[in-house]
């Protein structure tokens, strides 16, 4: 299982689930940020199967990279593009709006079976077809999972796209759900569950989200448990592919050396005749952020085990990805544990040397968020470690940070967020996830500006509500929880 991204303004991908035929990791690691973008007109492009036009507009055409253009399909299904003319590559994902979040208790795990079984076959084509198809030329293909969106991608040359196409959406629209691979993959997903238990540095996220959002789907594993995994039937996975693989709730995006128009028709000639070449539709709307989230009262978790290392976790609720906020919260992290020159490595790395791994995080979904720091140490400085988190987090919130820090946290935001647009696969995402999470695309030139328009007022206002909230704990470590009191 893949851990998330600590870029400073991502949509969550901490816990995320993922299945690697082939290890391509480079999509999903840059973020769309949402707006009401000022797109231009709309026009007509060719016939769908079915009823009705699709619409295609230039969203923008950056000058720090290609145009973007979005076709909705009748279906609702969109195709977003940017055209990059001086790369040689394209990356083309499918993304799903559906995540672990959108399970019921017994259906937990159910995306990331999913997920797996969709690379077994198809109507067209065996697993051993999909894979030799894409690495007799060089390309990678993947998925992941997180707690609200689902994708599947691929990265060929330029001249390998229409291929990359067509086999991409026959497994994503046309799996078979084979009885038997249902038991193959329930096999291998529990074996990924057990190697996910003997990695307590990433099972301690898991624990902190659980300490937050309890029961709640947030709180879950996506990858489900032995529990929930073992008894789920095939026909169970297939209602939930059926019920969640909808046109309206996918989004198709592709970066790279291209021709939208190309790519819309390609799309569509790939899904004729398939389960998502359906009647018109209108596409879902992104996840609401109403009613938030209800969290747990401020909580201590233990996961005791006799491991060399300590890694602990104190940090809680945020904010979530729409808030005006974001900006600012992404500045205060920078500053405060996002890299070298933060405050806490500073302070617990490089003048004590009591931690190798310290960090702080945020994550954010539709309607929530959290905040927390992340530390990695011997057991016996697990206390000192704790105290000098809380003690900076407190001085923040009192006394805040100064402009020099600010503006050191601002050119990292900044800095960030463009050199991770210098992949093709960064750029998939950033098309996909500003469509699926906000409806819309910020332009680069105005996220940086808004980078820009926070103040040191705006960052320590949000420090003093955000770090002086009570703080939850987790720990997986040689500990019991009498070990440690709740702040």
């Amino acid at each position: 299982m893949s851990r998330a991204d600590r870029a400073p303004f991502p949509p969550d991908r901490r816990g995320v689930a993922s299945f690697r035929p082939t290890g391509f990791g480079g999509a999903g690691r840059a973020s769309g940020i949402g707006r009401a973008s000022g797109a231009s007109g709309a026009s007509g492009t060719g016939r769908a199967s079915g009823a009705g036009r699709a619409v295609t507009r230039t969203i923008s055409a950056d000058p720090l990279g290609g145009t973007v253009r979005r076709t909705v399909l009748p279906s609702g299904l969109r195709v977003l593009t940017e055209a990059i003319p001086a790369m040689r590559s394209v990356s083309f994902g499918i993304w799903v709006a559906v995540g672990s979040r959108d399970e019921t208790g017994t259906q937990s795990g159910a995306a990331h079976f999913l997920e797996h079984l969709l690379f077994k076959g198809t109507r067209k084509r065996s697993a051993l077809e999909i894979s030799s198809a894409i690495e007799a030329v060089g390309g990678e293909t993947n998925a992941f999972t997180t707690k609200e969106y689902t994708c599947y991608y691929a990265r060929v040359l330029d001249e390998d796209l229409p291929l990359a196409i067509d086999v991409m959406c026959d497994l994503v629209a046309d799996s078979v759900l084979e009885a038997a691979d249902v038991e193959t993959e329930r096999g291998v997903i529990l074996e990924e569950i057990a190697m996910h238990d003997d990695e307590p540095g990433d099972e301690v996220h898991d624990l902190f989200s659980r300490a937050v959002y309890g029961d709640h789907p947030l709180g879950r594993l996506i990858s489900g448990t032995e529990a929930t995994v073992t008894p789920m039937t095939r026909r169970q996975i297939q209602s939930f592919y059926r019920r969640h693989y909808t046109a309206p709730q996918i989004v198709v995006a592709a970066a790279g050396n291209l021709d939208h128009a190309a790519v819309v028709k390609l799309v569509r000639q790939a899904l004729r005749g398939t389960p998502l070449d359906t009647e018109p539709a209108t596409p879902a709307p992104h996840r609401p952020a109403a009613p938030a989230v209800r969290t747990r009262p401020v909580e201590t978790l233990v996961e005791s085990k006799e491991t060399e290392q300590a890694h602990v976790i104190l940090g809680c609720p945020g904010i979530d990805r729409t808030d005006d906020r974001r900006f600012a919260l992404g500045v205060l992290n920078n500053v405060l544990g996002g890299g070298m020159s933060s405050r806490l490595f500073q302070e617990i790395r490089e003048q004590r040397g009591l931690a190798y791994s310290v960090y702080s995080y945020a994550s954010q979904y539709a309607d929530t968020g959290l905040f927390a720091v992340y530390a990695g140490c011997a057991p016996g400085k697990v206390d000192e470690v704790l105290e000098l988190t809380r003690v900076e987090l407190a001085r923040v919130a009192a006394d805040g940070l100064t402009e020099a820090e600010v503006a050191r946290g601002k050119g990292m935001s900044k800095g960030s967020f463009v050199l991770g647009l210098e992949d093709t696969g960064s750029r998939m995402s950033r098309l996909a996830k500003g469509e699926l999470l906000f409806g819309d695309l910020m332009p680069v030139d105005e996220l940086l500006a808004r980078v820009d328009a926070v103040t040191v007022e705006d960052v320590n206002k949000l420090a003093a509500d955000l770090l002086a909230r009570p703080m939850s704990l987790a720990v997986v470590g040689p500990f019991t929880k009498t070990d440690f009191t709740t702040a």
